[in-house]
């Protein structure tokens, strides 16, 4: 909490300013609007005037939107470190997925096994990675199904896996799915499909799933520049990252929306995991930069986490407001604390018709 003299009147002068821009807008608002809607002419306005005035509120209200988006998100404010569970043999945390009740799957380099926490970061079960009695394979990255049945990429063997829980085995077993030059990043869509990105052929097939683990409604967006990793975006569409090249944001029906870099005018030097929030912000992890930014659904990029990562990989959030980063170069993984409380409400600064109270609290 923000206890000193300068951060209270800095919150004051904050409140005052807000509120000072709140009163002015609606008085004028109040005056002009009887007239615009019965007179026939614009008085004295000219159309320079309101071109100005135009450009100016654009300005103000890009400057609101950053001031709110600032007091809603923290910066470096790591709260654990989990250990790599896969021990000194198998080094480098790569994929990550947090489910809806805050548990995490982690994939590690070279190990095979998909490893399940609880939110104080224990190890609650590790789902052996075995095709057959001996034969393993090597998961690349990882996310639940909406089922809620782990599935996986296996690179090597140009597949997908998902982990059926209520097979003929008593442990399980995993079900091959499709086949594909070079399966890397995996997630699933608003609507269950399956995404999964193909590094070499530079795309990324959706699909349905049946009962019977059959493939349905297959479809691909091609044209990208190695996908690495690939999530659900807001409002139903997917987000991919390529690798040494942009994140790019599709709409439900896989059309191009627009590419992160090109909207924020951001560069990224290797754009790594990607995630989206319930929010509809998007994060992303730039493994060269040792970075991780979330581009807000309107104002200026936030850089969240700024020091502390050596090779940040695999990104995930939860609904707590944590970050899940899984760092390939220290082999750990790392909890950020990046939005405050309460819960974002993008309507906890809408205008009010009485003063702020200048009080602090």
């Amino acid at each position: 909490m923000d206890y000193t003299l300068e951060d209270t009147q800095r919150k004051e002068k904050l409140l005052r300013t807000v509120y000072a821009l709140q009163v002015k807008s609606d008085a004028t608002f109040q005056k002009a609007s009887p007239l615009l809607n019965n007179h026939r002419g614009m008085g004295l306005v000219t159309e320079r005037q309101v071109h100005e005035l135009a450009e100016k509120a654009k300005v103000i209200c890009h400057d609101l939107d950053n001031i709110r988006n600032h007091l809603f998100y923290r910066q470096d404010d790591l709260v654990q470190q989990i250990p790599n569970p896969s021990g000194r043999h198998y080094r480098g945390v790569s994929g990550i997925h947090c489910a809806l009740d805050g548990s995490i799957y982690v994939t590690c380099e070279g190990a095979p096994r998909v490893h399940v926490f609880n939110r104080s970061g224990q190890v609650v079960q590790s789902l052996p990675c075995v095709e057959g009695k001996k034969k393993t394979f090597l998961p690349e990255d990882v996310t639940l199904t909406r089922a809620g049945m782990a599935a996986v990429t296996d690179m090597v063997n140009g597949t997908v896996r998902v982990f059926n829980h209520h097979s003929k085995f008593s442990k399980g077993e995993w079900v091959k799915i499709g086949q594909f030059s070079s399966p890397r990043g995996i997630g699933v869509d608003a609507s269950g499909k399956l995404l999964v990105t193909d590094y070499t052929e530079g795309k990324v097939h959706s699909f349905a799933l049946d009962h019977a683990f059959k493939v349905q409604s297959p479809h691909s967006v091609s044209d990208l520049c190695g996908p690495r990793y690939v999530c659900t975006a807001p409002e139903g569409g997917i987000v991919v990252s390529e690798e040494c090249g942009d994140v790019k944001l599709f709409s439900h029906s896989h059309k191009l929306l627009f590419s992160i870099g090109d909207k924020f005018s951001h560069t990224f030097g290797n754009p790594a995991g990607v995630c989206a929030d319930r929010e509809g912000n998007v994060i992303v992890a730039d493994e060269q930069r040792r970075k991780i930014h979330l581009f807000p659904r309107s104002g200026s990029p936030i850089c969240l986490v700024s020091k502390g990562l050596q090779r940040p990989t695999g990104i995930a959030c939860s609904t707590q407001g944590l970050l899940y980063v899984a760092d390939s170069g220290d082999d750990n993984i790392k909890v950020f604390k990046y939005r405050v409380r309460p819960p974002f409400n993008a309507d906890i600064l809408s205008a009010s018709t009485e003063g702020p109270n200048l009080t602090p609290r």
